[in-house]
């Protein structure tokens, strides 16, 4: 049994909270920290055990190892904002504790994805003897390991991979987003990136589309390329991929409020000068936009996340599906969260409880294709998202 830090109190971070709570063999002492400690009281009221709950402004390295150092946990679970990854891992760092995380870090002046300010810790954590496991969500996280186990099991070579994320859910809300507003809009406006015969293609935003009939009931839905984390550690970590792309759906509606709001400004991610004071409009936005963790009692409808791969087993050609449903309303009855956050929130818990028990055990950062995916695929199935694999 082990006593755990989880920091940040949005969508995701209730559900990883109400996750380890219901392992009290895994999870012993559950702390709960946030900027607004009142979130994390709200959370603990929710579940059947008692949990502590604490402030930390998780941006402050000092404020974060105070708080460590007094807690003393085994690991640190990290759902906070990416733009706080590294202060958590220097403070992690400074107090000796492991560390997970769910997206890779992020500057707040630029819109750019990559693992490589956190892949500069390798040395640090390994000279420490301490393990940070980076991306440890849905996409990336379960698709990292779909992509290893599908290696490991069912292919001689991975040649095509691609990501498919589809939300078919509906909250009935006029614009809204199914987590941080503002790293939500920021990552769909975005360039699409994907990585072909050893390079990286960039593409207009959104620019590149297709349909792709999705199992379930849900049906046919137009996806849209955009660039992801994971296609980073994937295209490093797993070799003979010739490409690898990302797909996720928007409804027409998301679609046509995001294109108004770039058009006026809205998603500007550098200061404005208002009246006197600097405001970021997309800081702006996210104030006006419906809380994500509101939508959780109004959504309705499933998401499906998986991977479509094409290789060779016994130089012979094949083509795989390995997926997983989620519904929005039993996530809904189960952790009070809609299904985007139990997505990203029950592989936390899952990667957590590799770590704390020691089947994924090293020195260093790694990403989740690094480590051997048998044990957590199982656990998925037995923690809330099972997976099905089909050849095509």
């Amino acid at each position: 049994m082990a006593d755990v830090l989880i920091i940040g109190a949005g969508g995701v971070g209730q559900v990883v909270t109400h996750k380890c709570a219901q392992l009290p063999e895994v999870f012993e002492r559950i702390v709960l920290a946030s900027r607004t400690e009142e979130k994390c009281k709200r959370i603990a009221s929710q579940l059947a055990r008692p949990i502590e709950t604490a402030r930390v402004d998780a941006d402050n390295v000092a404020e974060l190892v105070t708080l460590i150092e007094r807690v003393r946990p085994q690991l640190v679970i990290n759902v906070a904002l990416p733009y706080q990854d590294l202060p958590i891992m220097d403070a992690c760092l400074q107090t000796g504790v492991d560390y997970l995380d769910t997206a890779n870090y992020e500057p707040r002046d630029q819109a750019r994805f990559s693992y490589s300010w956190q892949w500069e810790y390798q040395q640090r954590f390994k000279d420490a003897g301490l393990m940070a496991l980076l991306g440890s969500g849905f996409d990336p996280g379960v698709t990292n390991v779909f992509t290893a186990y599908a290696l490991k099991h069912h292919f001689d070579t991975i040649e095509e991979l691609d990501i498919i994320d589809c939300n078919a859910g509906d909250h009935g809300q006029p614009f809204a987003t199914n987590f941080n507003p503002e790293i939500n809009i920021r990552e769909v406006s975005a360039k699409g990136r994907f990585f072909e015969n050893g390079a990286w293609v960039e593409t207009e935003p959104l620019s590149v589309s297709k349909e792709f009939d999705f199992p379930a009931g849900i049906g046919p839905r137009r996806i849209y390329l955009m660039y992801h984390e994971e296609l980073e550690s994937l295209t490093q970590h797993i070799p003979g991929i010739r490409r690898a792309r990302f797909w996720m759906t928007f409804s027409n509606n998301y679609l046509k409020h995001l294109e108004v709001l770039q058009n006026v400004g809205m998603t500007r991610i550098d200061p404005v000068r208002f009246q006197g004071v600097d405001i970021v409009p997309l800081q702006f936005l996210k104030a006006l936009l419906p809380d994500p963790a509101s939508l959780g009692p109004l959504t309705k409808g499933k998401t499906c996340i998986g991977c479509l791969i094409n290789g060779k087993k016994n130089a012979q050609q094949r083509r795989y599906y390995v997926y997983n449903i989620c519904d929005h309303e039993a996530a809904y009855r189960e952790v009070q969260s809609q299904a985007i956050s139990y997505t990203t929130g029950v592989p936390a818990m899952i990667g957590a409880t590799m770590m704390l028990t020691g089947v994924w055990r090293g020195s260093g950062v790694f990403n989740m294709e690094q480590l051997d995916p048998d044990p957590f695929m199982d656990a998925l199935n037995k923690y809330g998202l099972p997976w099905t694999e089909t050849f095509l």
